[in-house]
């Protein structure tokens, strides 16, 4: 495949989560579970070991502990001049890509998979995973680098999960004033945020707020704070940078922003694909039969209008029928 279209857009493949599904199942692994995305990362570092060099393809990352040894080995694929891009650049986007997933959008899932694929030219991709604790439920998140305008305004080329709910969404666009709010916040005299934040620590909020006062209390917060003033970010993105920013100091700027300013940050779930028609033992849920009716039709149209020779069509057909 990279011999006939290249590498970079093999990376726009693999930022599709369809395409990327399909690669996975082609793979082997006919199951969509989480485990889908490890095995299908794993298997592209095991297997460009010794390819990727040729290719001009380069895997960095992966589960659990391996994700926190990217920037390292982002660093050994330049020192080998194998990457013609900046390594901090690259190490940069990295970094950001997992704060965003876990710090400025807040939807429950924790990232316990990151893998960062990088071109000759640069170019890279993320695919990254989380897991819901509580539910079980994971949900993964592509990035494709040429398609990132701005690192916390709609950054995702896709977010997908078979569940959606209420969540901070500090990325979404109509968050933009709740961003700068918490920009100036956090360049303020900690003493006087502290303070205000103290207040409302001691207020009662309706149950049907959306953004609650818990993870952080204002002695910790001042901790935070007093970097933030130090190093004063100059837009939300710097912000997320500081070390020590994390979840809980983003919930407490967003919840200030909305009861001091009136600017309120997004609520709604990124999440806009879903797949798998389900299992036949309930796993990860029952088949959802007119979904499972629609894509055997959609296969069928697709078929149907694919320029092959008649007998070739013929045979699909039936293999689609056996099906």
């Amino acid at each position: 495949m990279c011999y006939e279209v290249g590498a970079e857009e093999y990376l726009k493949r693999l930022s599709d989560p369809f395409w990327f599904q399909t690669f996975g199942c082609v793979l082997g692994f006919d199951w969509h579970s989480s485990g889908l995305t490890t095995t299908v990362c794993g298997a592209l570092k095991e297997g460009l070991k010794d390819l990727g060099k040729e290719l001009g393809i380069f895997v960095c990352g992966g589960k659990g502990a391996t994700s926190r040894k990217t920037p390292f080995e982002i660093e050994s694929f330049a020192e080998k001049r194998l990457i013609e891009a900046d390594a901090e650049k690259l190490k940069y986007a990295s970094r950001m890509s997992a704060k965003v997933d876990n710090t400025a959008l807040q939807d429950g899932y924790q990232l316990y998979h990151h893998t960062f694929i990088v071109t000759r030219k640069g170019k890279w991709l993320v695919v990254q995973q989380g897991m819901n604790q509580d539910t079980c439920w994971a949900r993964r998140y592509h990035w494709l680098g040429e398609s990132v305008k701005d690192f916390v305004c709609e950054p995702h080329e896709a977010v997908c999960c078979d569940h959606t709910g209420r969540v901070l969404n500090m990325i979404a666009r109509e968050s933009g004033l709740a961003r700068e709010s918490c920009s100036a916040l956090s360049k303020e005299n900690p003493e006087r945020v502290t303070g205000e934040y103290a207040k409302i620590e001691t207020l009662r909020l309706a149950r049907r707020h959306d953004v609650r006062v818990k993870d952080i209390s204002s002695k910790n917060l001042k901790k935070i704070l007093i970097r933030t003033y130090e190093s004063s970010p100059g837009n939300f993105e710097e912000l997320l940078g500081v070390a020590g920013v994390g979840p809980g100091t983003i919930r407490a700027l967003a919840l200030m922003s909305e009861l001091i300013y009136g600017r309120k940050p997004s609520f709604k779930d990124p999440v806009r694909f879903s797949f798998a028609h389900g299992g036949k033992d309930g796993h990860p849920y029952p088949v959802n039969r007119t979904r499972y009716d629609a894509s055997i039709k959609f296969l069928r149209s697709a078929v149907s209008k694919a320029k092959i020779g008649q007998t070739e069509r013929i045979k699909a057909f039936r293999r689609l029928e056996r099906f």
